[in-house]
């Protein structure tokens, strides 16, 4: 209801649209971003004149006019993973836990019960990578990663062992994004 309430005012100071947008073509950086804080309710990080204009231009008038309609909201829902990021991350602010997230261990990753890292996939897992038209098999072990007999501390070590050169684990052996993924049980 607050929500709404703020949204009568704003209009009520921004009646006369035309003006208020002509003004912003006049107004210097620390204007616009003073501009911003009362109309957006939030400070702004960039000095970018331009970009500044067309984000006040663009809620001015979002204020004035209502924003966008229960039908495009609902379209943006269904479109999903086809938004653009910056719209996500926005839903995602808006649907955040009030709860704080669990304690991260000291190693700074997240760890199982039994202390193995959360990322690794269940024991007994073989991982698949073809590195320079070889085939490279690991297991995930309980203790560590089995690579060539012999066991390991991490995924990290054993794609090092393998090209020779520093690589993330995770992303050598397609369990992060952008990865090719190659696991088999």
């Amino acid at each position: 209801m607050a929500k709404k309430e703020t949204a009568r005012a704003a209009r009520k100071q921004l009646a006369d649209v035309p003006q208020q947008l002509a003004a912003l073509a006049s107004m210097s950086v620390p204007d616009l971003a003073e501009k911003y804080l009362e109309v957006c309710g939030e400070p702004t990080r960039s000095r970018n004149r331009d970009y500044l204009k067309k984000r006040l231009a663009f809620r001015i008038q979002e204020l004035a006019e209502g924003g966008l309609s229960t039908r495009a909201v609902a379209r943006i829902s269904e479109l999903g993973d086809k938004l653009p990021e910056r719209w996500r991350m926005r839903q995602v602010e808006e649907t955040k836990p009030t709860t704080p997230p669990p304690p991260v261990p000291e190693e700074g990753r997240a760890a199982t019960a039994d202390g193995r890292d959360a990322r690794l996939p269940l024991p007994g897992t073989v991982l698949t990578r073809v590195f320079k038209g070889a085939q490279h098999r690991v297991t995930v072990r309980e203790d560590g990663i089995e690579y060539g007999g012999q066991l390991h501390r991490s995924l990290s070590s054993v794609a090092k062992l393998i090209t020779g050169t520093a690589w993330n684990g995770f992303s050598f052996f397609g369990l992060k994004a952008g990865g090719s993924k190659a696991v088999t049980r």
